[in-house]
């Protein structure tokens, strides 16, 4: 496998790894919980949903050809208005994540070493990839933890749980 494919395939891995966590939130969560903030001044799980979903449909968006931060896109909307229903909020984190899966598997050996733009910058595709990767991890983390927080004693872990680590770890090593 030559590096492109192996880069790509790698991205794509972290990239589900993400969505997954972001996932496995969210089936925990009703209507009321994505609304919820600590302060006036902080963003909802509806609200950065609304911001990563904005963002995916711009920089993915004819990833190979156009700037990634599209004339189309209204940022500053992302943080005003949320997601009014978690079942709206779904379509909309699935309609980004669509449209990245779709951009980082048109990427072949023969196209890697395009130029990408985002907001006038030039990088190359590893660099727009992982900008990328580093930006939506750190939101869907922000998702997690308000999540724990919303669900507080209710909250189903999505890693390995408090105090079992030496358990899993002896089940891992016996493989």
């Amino acid at each position: 496998m030559d590096y492109p494919d192996n880069f790509i395939k790698s991205a794509l891995f972290e990239f589900n790894r993400y969505k997954s966590m972001g996932d496995s939130t969210f089936v925990q969560l009703n209507d009321k919980d994505i609304h919820w903030k600590l302060n006036e001044s902080d963003n909802s799980i509806a609200l950065i949903v609304k911001h990563i979903s904005g963002n995916m449909l711009s920089r993915w968006t004819n990833f190979l050809t156009e700037d990634g931060e599209k004339p189309w896109r209204n940022r500053e909307d992302e943080f005003t208005n949320p997601y009014e229903t978690k079942t709206e909020m779904l379509a909309g984190w699935e309609e980004g994540w669509r449209c990245l899966f779709k951009a980082l598997n048109s990427v072949t050996s023969d196209n890697f070493d395009t130029t990408i733009k985002i907001r006038n910058e030039s990088h190359t595709i590893v660099e727009a990839v992982h900008r990328q990767l580093a930006h939506y991890s750190s939101h869907i983390g922000q998702i997690v933890l308000l999540g724990k927080m919303i669900k507080a004693e209710n909250w189903t872990a999505l890693s390995i749980p408090k105090g079992t680590s030496e358990d899993f770890n002896k089940n891992m090593f016996k493989k």
